[in-house]
């Protein structure tokens, strides 16, 4: 149910055609979904405007380390900030980190700034923030820059098997100008 497409007028810096592994396993799972190529974006508030979404519709997905082995995949919109003490009060655990790009890459298979869970290498839990699911359409990363998953909230939750919890808060304002 895949329907490659591309928003007109973008620039020549696409990503290459073609499958990735998240587009082949969202695939594989039969929900409904669209993969949207744009051009490479420079900033959150870039790929959702290529996209056509509210920024609150962009998820991003942080791969976070329990122990020795044991990782999860933690969905937050992009807009907002991830709250540590939100997702160890919920785990019931009191220590977590964040892995770097090497160790990030070696148990999700994808680079950063492109991990998934679709096509992962190994199929870590899934939470996604809250706030998350109140939009009709969301889009998470395809596996590469550029390639995005666009599908009903409820579908990921359920395609990936997610906890819902409340994991953030609003991004404070940025200032509007220079300063005086």
């Amino acid at each position: 149910m895949t329907d490659d497409s591309m928003p007109p007028d973008m620039p020549p810096d696409m990503p290459p055609d073609g499958p990735t592994p998240a587009t082949e396993a969202i695939a594989a799972l039969g929900i409904p979904h669209r993969v949207v190529r744009t051009a490479i974006p420079s900033s959150a508030e870039e790929s959702a405007a290529f996209q056509g979404l509210p920024l609150e519709a962009l998820l991003r997905t942080i791969v976070v380390r329990r122990g020795a082995d044991d990782y999860l995949f933690v969905l937050v919109p992009a807009g907002r900030r991830f709250e540590w003490p939100k997702l160890r009060a919920h785990l019931g655990i009191t220590r977590m980190t964040l892995p770097d790009a090497d160790e990030a890459r070696d148990v999700t298979g994808y680079v950063r700034y492109t991990i998934t869970p679709f096509g992962a290498t190994r199929a870590w839990p899934v939470v996604v923030d809250a706030s998350a699911v109140g939009h009709p359409i969301v889009t998470i990363g395809g596996g590469i820059r550029g390639v995005n998953l666009h599908l009903a909230p409820a579908d990921l939750v359920r395609a990936l098997g997610a906890e819902v919890v409340d994991l953030s808060s609003p991004e404070p304002a940025k200032p509007a100008g220079g300063a005086i």
